[in-house]
């Protein structure tokens, strides 16, 4: 993750944040880039966007999304906590899931299995999950089936560990990509960084 100077009213915590995001443990598959925050949502944020590669062609995306981390120290209401993760993933599935009718509630339990996997705190979870299948037609009739899921989730870390919610969450993005799990006592190295 690139590093951007901090604002000098950046609260410690917030500092702190940013040096446990930087530390996080991601799988080499993944690239995470850090971009402009939203403006206006908290007086202080970070965004990450990221891909899934494979293969041997660096540009073939299998899965991308973006991580946000909100700091409000006033606690707004809905969040519960000064805190706030704001999450997207997106990734193309293989054509044949497309007909399964639980494959939005798949992508939701993909997303609890990733944070429960790193035993990381949280509360005031929500989110959507999106199916989309592509049917092409006429002149385009001879092209397959595409079928994509986006899970859009946020939910108040209540732990002071913002590297296992991102690694959590890159996790959810390579499940969704189609890569099998580390296997059992294996840690994923820091992941290439632009």
């Amino acid at each position: 993750m690139a590093s951007r100077s901090l604002p000098s009213a950046a609260p410690a915590a917030f500092a702190a944040a940013l040096a446990s995001l930087r530390a996080a443990r991601i799988r080499p598959e993944l690239r995470l880039t850090e971009v402009p925050p939203p403006a206006r949502i908290a007086p202080h944020a970070v965004a990450l966007t990221a891909e899934v590669i494979g293969g041997s062609d660096d540009d073939d995306d299998l899965a991308s999304g973006r991580f946000v981390l909100l700091h409000d120290p006033a606690c707004p209401e809905p969040w519960g906590g000064p805190w706030r993760i704001v999450t997207f993933a997106r990734a193309e599935l293989e054509p044949e899931m497309g007909i399964d009718p639980f494959l939005s509630e798949v992508g939701w339990s993909w997303l609890v299995e990733s944070l429960e996997s790193y035993a990381v705190e949280f509360t005031a979870e929500a989110g959507t999950v999106t199916t989309v299948v592509s049917e092409s037609f006429g002149g385009l009739r001879e092209r397959a089936r595409v079928v994509e899921l986006e899970v859009r989730a946020s939910w108040t870390p209540t732990d002071d560990d913002p590297a296992a919610h991102l690694e959590a969450w890159s996790d959810l993005l390579c499940t969704i990509a189609g890569l099998p799990p580390l296997p059992e006592g294996v840690v994923a190295l820091p992941g290439r960084r632009r």
